[in-house]
């Protein structure tokens, strides 16, 4: 017969490795703390310094606070065509959104259920073109553009971005996660393939068109590169990230600082309340990302 000496339970564990334990929890949340607060003090410090006056910039341009607040900055953006950029880049973004969203959950839900030939090679095509750097694309975009007239319209700005290869392989992947019998049962009392997919499988892909919508209006919204070769003369078709990008030029050497970053701050706040109040679902988008398929 064999007598177990396993230690009665409930004994309370030793008190070094408890210090040891509390120790490490400390300085993990410090180091954590410390990390947070070297990735948000640029932040601050753009939105204070977009209420400093420009004097005060140039004397010390790293100090957090101003000592004079003013919105001279603010002021100088008005007085330029910042609701046309705004409108611009809400217009472009929205109608990029809509069409990645509806395009990419159709040609996912085929690529994950719909058999027909070469449907696999097509989906690693799609992936391949991920792989390519968007900078090797500039000049065949804008020789592309400049064929079909495309270069200054809002053709030009939207429709390159309508559908995007992350988007197609987010929505295969989550459509792949979503049990085969419900589409059966669906079948079998009579539905075609577009209500299956309309009304059986899309509402149970709500996160993952959350996620979508939020990653394309990103994308789509801090857009750059894209205006850039499209947009040639036509200052009125000028985004927000494109309008501020010249406004450096146009000011020449003496830089008005706070307008720039007052400018930035109209960029930036869209984005930092959709990632405050949708964050879980970026999240949620990266993890539907990585699910077998």
């Amino acid at each position: 017969m064999t007598i177990s000496h396993a230690p009665p339970r409930g004994r309370s564990r030793p008190l070094s490795t408890v210090l040891w334990d509390r120790t490490r929890l400390v300085l993990s949340y410090a180091i954590l703390f410390g990390l947070a607060l070297a990735f948000f003090y640029p932040f601050t410090l753009a939105v204070t310094t977009s209420f400093k006056p420009l004097p005060e910039i140039a004397a010390n341009p790293v100090k957090l606070l101003p000592d004079q607040w003013t919105l001279e900055g603010y002021r100088r953006m008005v007085g330029l065509n910042v609701d046309r950029w705004l409108f611009n880049s809400a217009f472009v973004a929205v109608c990029i959104t809509l069409g990645n969203v509806i395009l990419a959950s159709l040609a996912g839900y085929a690529l994950s259920r719909v058999p027909f030939p070469g449907r696999e090679a097509l989906f690693l095509a799609i992936l391949g073109t991920m792989m390519i750097p968007g900078i090797v694309l500039l000049i065949p975009r804008f020789i592309l553009f400049k064929l079909l007239g495309m270069i200054d319209t809002y053709q030009g700005l939207i429709v390159p971005g309508l559908v995007t290869s992350f988007g197609i392989f987010l929505m295969k992947q989550f459509f792949e996660s979503i049990p085969v019998e419900l589409e059966e049962a669906a079948f079998m009392d009579g539905a075609s393939r577009f209500q299956i997919y309309w009304n059986v499988v899309l509402p149970l892909t709500r996160p993952a068109v959350i996620a979508l919508t939020i990653f394309s209006f990103q994308g789509s919204w801090n857009d750059f590169m894209g205006p850039l070769i499209v947009i040639s003369t036509n200052q009125d078709l000028y985004t927000l990230p494109l309008g501020l990008a010249f406004l450096r030029g146009g000011i020449g050497q003496n830089l008005q600082w706070n307008a720039i970053l007052a400018g930035s701050m109209l960029t930036t706040l869209p984005m930092a309340l959709i990632f405050l109040f949708f964050q879980r679902y970026f999240i949620e988008g990266i993890s539907y990302a990585g699910l077998k398929g």
